[in-house]
């Protein structure tokens, strides 16, 4: 090679240093190597893959903006201004429309404790507004009793000559249960003893060749509206009397009751003695029922004034006058509910011995 200094090509010494050219790597043909393609920068419009379409996934396994605040959503919960849907949130990871949402553990017992809650103060409502009209409580208490209690009930109506404590017991505050305590009125045999009158009644017309539908329809209201206006005479004479009872309007509605029981008697021993058994039982009957009246009605009626001891002549004798008055307008109460049972006994019966 020959050399020449004053060569044009060859780079004159001016003092500014001289850049060397890089040289570049051998490419694949002579290394059999190729670098990594250099990745470009995330573009939000048009991320790796393309846009999903249609119901596809997209890939959130990169890190991607949120959408700026207060953006316009879109159903599916797409955001306006090119943002790809977004999963809905929901509770324990779920979406809200997601299916899996009612298999949650967690959902389940809430939903069932809110809806037993629910449920619950509903009851309570509805029991609430019911007992004001219907004494749902009290009632469970006149028909609670056995066949045990039933038999010895029926043989103090019978006969009541032969029982001697007439009081009734009471539990805080409470009188005991029908079932414990044979002096307590109950429902559940004057509500028999009147649908036993019904059919006895019944039994008797179609005997005598004089029953119908009508009529024994006509007995049998006949026989409730007698028993529903004698309470409501004795309701309004305590009111106008003013005496104050333990008596209940329950506890008068048994006490009437009772007289279905004689009056049944009466006229099935009317069906083998004729009137002559009838009215030798009716009368048995009713003096049976007016005795048990007297000596239940008396714990009920008199008990308070009996109760209260005699005060000094001298200093209380208005307070004396006012308390005999008292207990005379009570004497005068219990008399009048035991009398009025063998008249209405007779009223119920008599037709039916024709």
């Amino acid at each position: 090679m020959n050399y020449n200094a004053a060569s044009s090509n060859y780079p004159q010494n001016t003092g500014r240093k001289l850049h060397k050219r890089p040289v570049e790597a051998p490419g694949f043909e002579t290394t059999g190597y190729a670098p990594p393609p250099v990745q470009a920068p995330y573009n939000l419009y048009n991320p790796p893959g393309g846009m999903p379409q249609n119901n596809a996934i997209p890939n959130y396994s990169q890190q991607m903006p949120g959408p700026p605040f207060g953006a316009p959503t879109m159903p599916m919960g797409g955001y306006v201004g090119g943002y790809p849907n977004a999963p809905p949130v929901g509770v324990g990871g779920l979406g809200v429309g997601d299916p899996g949402l009612l298999a949650n553990p967690i959902v389940t017992n809430v939903a069932m404790q809110y809806g037993s809650a629910l449920v619950g103060s509903g009851k309570q409502l509805v029991d609430r507004e019911f007992e004001k009209y219907v004494p749902v409580t009290r009632l469970k208490y006149y028909f609670a009793v056995d066949t045990s209690y039933v038999m010895r009930k029926l043989k103090l109506l019978f006969f009541p000559f032969t029982h001697s404590d007439w009081s009734v017991k009471y539990e805080q505050n409470e009188p005991v249960q029908p079932r414990y305590e044979v002096n307590a009125p109950d429902l559940y045999i004057p509500t028999m003893a009147y649908v036993t009158y019904v059919l006895v009644a019944g039994l008797v017309l179609g005997v005598q060749n004089r029953f119908t539908p009508e009529f024994l329809g006509i007995q049998a209201s006949s026989a409730l509206a007698w028993t529903i206006a004698e309470i409501l005479i004795e309701l309004v004479t305590l009111y106008i009397t003013n005496i104050q009872t333990n008596l209940k309007t329950l506890d008068l509605l048994a006490f009437a009751g009772y007289k279905f029981v004689g009056i049944i008697f009466a006229v099935l021993v009317n069906l083998i003695f004729l009137k002559t058994g009838y009215y030798f039982a009716l009368a048995y009957s009713s003096l049976a029922l007016a005795f048990f009246l007297m000596r239940t009605l008396k714990w009920q009626v008199l008990a308070d004034i009996e109760s209260v001891q005699q005060p000094s002549p001298a200093s209380y004798a208005p307070a004396v006058d006012n308390r005999a008055i008292g207990h005379k307008r009570r004497l005068y109460f219990l008399v009048s509910v035991a009398g009025i049972q063998p008249l209405l006994m007779w009223w119920l019966s008599s037709h039916l011995t024709s």
